[in-house]
């Protein structure tokens, strides 16, 4: 069942994210990046990062199975399914959620920063990789590329 986001959301949310960044990331990135993308953060620092527009989550037997979250100017900031629950199509359904709302909202353009990891599946929706760049979380150097959908 996909649905909006709900403050009690928060810590499943906070959960997944480091299983899905430190289980299915960890085959493109290394230890030390992984780490430093998914610290062990607490539930109130996500509150903060969550000011987002428009927040979907999918779940599954009662348990959250992956969320999305986009910015009003069209920014997918978090895209995330729980390692066990990855190849069903939520991350496609929680992609076509958004796009629905994006195009909604009268957005001509998307965008994300997605990782080595993530960007064929953003390929697949449409996305074109506008440039590679790198990140430094907390520090640490990471590679990932900028991407956008002209919708």
């Amino acid at each position: 069942m996909l649905r909006e986001f709900r403050p009690s959301d928060i810590r499943a949310m906070v959960a997944l994210f480091r299983r899905s960044v430190h289980e299915t990331a960890a085959a493109h990135y290394e230890p030390e990046q992984l780490a430093a993308w998914a610290p062990n953060a607490s539930s109130p620092r996500w509150v903060g990062r969550l000011p987002n527009d428009a927040v979907f989550v999918y779940e599954l037997d009662n348990q959250i199975t992956g969320f999305v979250a986009v910015e009003s100017s069209g920014h997918v900031d978090l895209l995330y399914v729980d390692p066990e629950y990855q190849r069903r199509g939520i991350a496609t359904k929680l992609f076509d959620r958004v796009r629905v709302w994006a195009e909604a909202s009268g957005l001509a353009r998307m965008s994300t920063e997605a990782s080595v990891t993530v960007r064929p599946f953003f390929e697949r929706c449409g996305f074109t990789v506008v440039r590679e760049q790198i990140v430094q979380p907390d520090g640490v150097a990471m590679r990932n590329f900028w991407m956008e959908l002209l919708l």
